[in-house]
């Protein structure tokens, strides 16, 4: 899998070089279950490898969610912890005492970085709402999956942890057995899932900002509202499957910021809310109007780009399908 990820040709290859070394090192770190390592100084960097584990997958997440974010020397920061344990445990010959500061030190790490993970989605989650008409909910979905799935992973982990030895001797290797079949399954999971959805990919700008509320808006704000209507009325550019804030503002020639708080604070609505209204309105009319096309080739015609998304949107909007609104 990681020299297929290394190899297969992609316009996202950092993604797939991060994903594949989060791959690697988990792999090296369940070959512990399996595989005796005597040499002191490997094993020493076997244990410790789980420190890298959390900050492959939030640099992964950050890679997948933001289509500009790049590596940079402030990164390198996140081995920091894996470097430290390594020279505390050549320096203790991994004495109890130091094994058990790192088993402190992996269960904090973890959750910070879920939290961080979970604070990342929050905003990409936001940004998408505010600033693209596309369907960016399946990253948003897949990755908040991912991540739940972790939790429900470190839990079992915890529970092998806090379970004494001795008597318990076949509950911990039943315990090893469901984290390693865990392991395989969300790993397999995660990659045949990127695999058959390569839209997952798109990513939003992390440069962008949220919005944050405003008690005014500007005098001119009906009239800039009644030319964004005829805009969208006369032009439908929500036609355009790739279409954003920015196309918006250019065609109006109108600021992005302040046009976002017009739609957000004045309409009520994110503007991927405000602009698949207006493409659900225009699949009521083909749906009507043209009864030759297909549902799929309407949802193409009206600017959607997934039948998930269409589907979904349309239901949200009509509270029906779209061959039941047909029928009826």
């Amino acid at each position: 899998m990681s020299v297929f990820l290394i190899t297969v040709k992609s316009t996202k290859k950092l993604s797939n070089y991060l994903f594949t070394a989060f791959l690697l090192v988990t792999a090296f770190d369940l070959s512990g279950m399996f595989l005796s390592i005597q040499d002191a100084t490997l094993n020493s960097f076997k244990i410790a490898s789980v420190l890298l584990q959390m900050p492959l997958y939030y640099l992964y997440v950050q890679s997948v969610c933001y289509f500009n974010f790049k590596l940079e020397t402030k990164h390198f920061l996140h081995t920091l912890l894996f470097l430290g344990v390594i020279i505390l445990f050549m320096a203790t010959s991994i004495s109890e005492k130091s094994y058990s500061i790192y088993q402190i030190i992996t269960k904090i790490q973890y959750y910070s970085y879920i939290i961080a993970v979970f604070f990342t989605l929050n905003h990409f989650k936001k940004l998408y709402q505010e600033n693209y008409s596309a369907n960016h909910y399946n990253i948003y979905k897949w990755l908040l999956q991912i991540t739940i799935l972790f939790l429900i992973g470190s839990s079992i982990v915890l529970l092998r942890d806090f379970t004494p030895s001795g008597r318990n001797g076949f509950l911990l290797v039943g315990l090893n057995l469901l984290i390693s079949i865990f392991a395989l399954f969300v790993i397999c999971w995660f990659v045949l899932k990127a695999l058959y959805k390569p839209s997952l990919f798109l990513g939003v700008d992390k440069n962008l900002i949220p919005l944050k509320p405003t008690k005014k808006i500007d005098a001119e704000a009906e009239q800039v509202l009644e030319q964004l209507s005829n805009h969208m009325m006369v032009n439908k550019p929500y036609l355009d499957p790739e279409f954003n804030l920015q196309k918006l503002a250019l065609g109006i020639h109108f600021p992005e910021k302040q046009l976002s708080q017009l739609i957000n604070q004045q309409i009520g609505k994110h503007f991927f809310d405000y602009i698949n209204e207006f493409r659900i309105n225009e699949a009521k009319i083909l749906l009507k109007k043209k009864p030759d096309l297909t549902v799929l080739e309407i949802l193409y015609e009206t600017g959607f780009n997934s039948k998930s998304s269409f589907y979904t949107a349309f239901k949200k909007q009509t509270s029906q399908t779209p061959t039941a609104y047909r029928k009826s």
